[in-house]
């Protein structure tokens, strides 16, 4: 199984990177679980012009594809006044629709303080039902009291990481890729050039 972290966070060191560290050790635990880390700060992922993603080439379509083989994701971001990142949206728009049908895809999130938690609910979880993917019951929450000298410190969102991350894992193993929902309408894609 192929499990793909995806990092939308901008900075470099990031406490959203950090917490997806800790979960892709977590899902290597697993036998047969092959996880890894992407961070979009890393790619050069173009801006979406409203093409086809097929059109896509160079770095956006190599992320594009790495999210597209995954088996499950966890999506981490730093929220930043109740909503999530440029980066993390423009890769949502430059994926085909259903690059996530049916799978499994856990939720974190990171900010200074505890009052962008339920932008998770609000935000993220509409997000990922638009794309027919299986939200994992639960997301998980770090402020930065949470956080010392760069790491991680806090045992108790360390513990609702690897509950996430196990959620995700059985999810992936258990439920049918099939089983995802109703398809929405064929929306054509094209860019501002093709109008």
């Amino acid at each position: 199984m192929d499990l793909l972290a995806i990092s939308g966070s901008p900075s470099t060191p990031s406490k959203t990177a950090l917490l997806l560290e800790v979960a892709v050790r977590r899902a290597a635990e697993h036998e047969g679980v092959d996880a890894g880390l992407l961070n979009l700060r890393d790619h050069d992922v173009v801006f979406s012009d409203g093409r086809d993603p097929g059109g896509y080439t160079g770095d956006t379509r190599t992320v594009i594809d790495r999210v597209v083989a995954a088996d499950a994701l966890i999506v981490g971001t730093p929220m930043y006044r109740g909503g999530y990142t440029g980066r993390l949206k423009n890769l949502f728009d430059v994926l085909p629709n259903d690059a996530l049908a049916g799978k499994p895809v856990g939720l974190v999130a990171s900010g200074g303080t505890d009052h962008h938690y339920l932008a998770i609910e609000h935000e993220l979880k509409p997000l990922v039902g638009f794309f027919r993917a299986w939200a994992a019951p639960g997301a998980v929450y770090a402020n930065n009291t949470h956080f010392e000298d760069g790491e991680l410190t806090d045992d108790g969102v360390r513990d609702r990481l690897a509950e996430l991350v196990d959620t995700v894992v059985t999810f992936a193993r258990r439920m049918p890729r099939g089983a995802a929902g109703a398809a929405g309408p064929e929306i054509p894609r094209r860019s501002l050039r093709e109008s």
